[in-house]
């Protein structure tokens, strides 16, 4: 453990105190001001500031034992930045009304003066945003420091008998992290790898454990045997040296088990996906807000962006309706801006359109089909050429997201003749509702292949989380407006 870890960690708590405190007394002031609520002015309740002083004492102690029991003083650089900050702001809401429960049950018995609600909410809304920013400005300057090389990188040994050709991709993520110094590899014989340093066998990994060069560990594949990195596994824990190991095909297509029974038999199940009963529920429930919330935000622009394409063609429509298959090969009609000109807007029964659509696909497609991106479309519309180079074409999906035929994040919907051409494992796409945005659309879009692009939507299937599907809206807006 680097010492810089340690104190990154531990000085969060008084910046926590000094938050909270803070928080109470702005709060104060501002009840004393106003109660915010707009057409209601209640009557001004205060507390006296010695008072108030225990309230935010009390208060920091208890903050600091529910961070504490859910990680958020972890002693670890947290790669997850968006997780750490939805935690401070989940726990933070579930604290305020811990403490206002207990504020209201032990009024008369514990305390004689009380504190007004409205300061206890004021406190958890100000503090919540200054232990945000407080993580944000920490984060920050731990990785300026490590950058500068300031502070120490941790020191990563890797156990791998492959070449650097398959070993490149998980180098460039290691090195992407920005917090690794990679020492070499250990692997019964050396391999034909000039990037890594060989640092020998079991004996010399001992070695560089007890002259201390080693932070973590990182297994790949090897050719030790299973006593032998048991072996390594058990010096590393007696070093107190982090033990990590890649995972196979089989581990990432299998991420949750569950012990269960059948009658008395034990059994090992494992899950499809973590979208199942409350998961499906929330994502929902998050699909519907975040698509409301934008629709209103967004709807002059949406206005403005359907009268240019009414002006540049007023016979015909601005919404293009294309039949797309979702969730369980269920078929609906997928809204969009139409971009291309009225006479190749393409459908099932149109076999004009479809037929100089088959054309430019042979001639100028620039993925392998099933899909098809073409290259220079001259089908397209002035305006058209514009809004679907932004993607902004798409934005009428959020009526379909709020219908419960797409949502915000899974994998993307194809058309019936798409479908068709499906491999037997690629249909597992359909079992779940089709999206907006997805890891395709932040991992490369259309430089992918078909076949790469069902592989990252079957991870997301299998790895979803309220976090991921954050991380990957956040990250789609830099893309679309890149272009990258």
């Amino acid at each position: 453990m680097k010492k810089h870890e340690i104190t990154f960690s531990v000085i969060k708590i008084p910046l926590d105190f000094l938050t909270i405190l803070t928080s109470f007394f702005i709060a104060k002031t501002l009840r004393e001001i106003t109660d915010l609520i707009p057409g209601v002015h209640l009557p001004v309740q205060t507390i006296s500031n010695e008072s108030l002083l225990v309230f935010a004492l009390f208060w920091w102690i208890l903050w600091v034992i529910v961070f504490a029991i859910h990680g958020l003083y972890s002693i670890k650089i947290s790669h997850s930045k968006i997780k750490e900050l939805l935690d401070v702001l989940w726990y933070s809401i579930y604290f305020f009304m811990f403490f206002s429960l207990f504020v209201y049950l032990s009024n008369g018995i514990l305390y004689s003066e009380e504190i007004p609600r409205l300061i206890i909410l004021f406190s958890t809304i100000i503090a919540s945003i200054g232990i945000i920013c407080q993580r944000l400005l920490l984060n920050y300057i731990q990785s300026i420091l490590i950058s500068r090389e300031v502070i120490k990188k941790r020191n990563i040994l890797l156990v791998t008998n492959k070449k650097t050709e398959k070993n490149k991709k998980i180098i460039q993520d290691i090195q992407k992290a920005k917090i690794y110094h990679i020492i070499g590899y250990i692997n019964t014989h050396e391999v034909d790898e000039k990037n890594l340093k060989y640092r020998g066998s079991v004996d010399w990994f001992l070695k560089l454990l007890e002259q201390r060069e080693i932070d973590e560990i990182l297994v790949i594949d090897s050719d030790f045997s299973k006593e032998e990195l048991y072996e390594i596994w058990d010096e590393s824990r007696i070093y107190g040296v982090r033990y990590r190991y890649v995972t196979n095909y089989f581990d990432m297509s299998a991420p949750s088990t569950t012990l269960s029974l059948i009658s008395s038999i034990p059994t090992i199940e494992i899950k499809n996906t973590n979208l199942e009963n409350w998961g499906r529920v929330w994502k929902r429930i998050f699909d519907i807000l975040f698509s409301l919330f934008f629709l209103v935000l967004l709807f002059p622009f949406l206005v403005f962006i359907a009268i240019l394409i009414k002006i540049e063609d007023p016979s015909a429509p601005v919404i293009f309706k294309n039949k797309r298959v979702g969730f369980k090969g269920r078929h609906f009609f997928l809204y969009k801006f139409r971009y291309l000109k009225k006479e190749f807007c393409t459908n099932e029964w149109d076999t004009h359109a479809l037929k100089i659509e088959e054309e430019l696909i042979q001639k100028q497609s620039q993925r392998d089909w099933p899909l098809y991106k073409i290259q220079n479309d001259p089908r397209k519309t002035k305006i058209g050429t514009f809004i679907e180079r932004y993607s902004i074409d798409e934005l009428p999906q959020l009526y379909n997201v709020i219908l419960g035929n797409m949502s915000l994040v899974w994998p993307r919907p194809h058309q019936p003749r798409e479908v068709e051409k499906y491999k037997l494992y690629q249909k597992r796409v359909l079992t779940v509702k089709p999206w907006i945005t997805g890891m395709w659309q932040i991992n490369g879009r259309d430089k992918n292949t078909f076949d790469k692009e069902v592989k990252l939507d079957i991870f997301y299937i299998e790895n979803w989380s309220f976090v991921l599907d954050l991380k990957i809206i956040i990250k789609t807006f830099p893309i679309l407006f890149q272009r990258k």
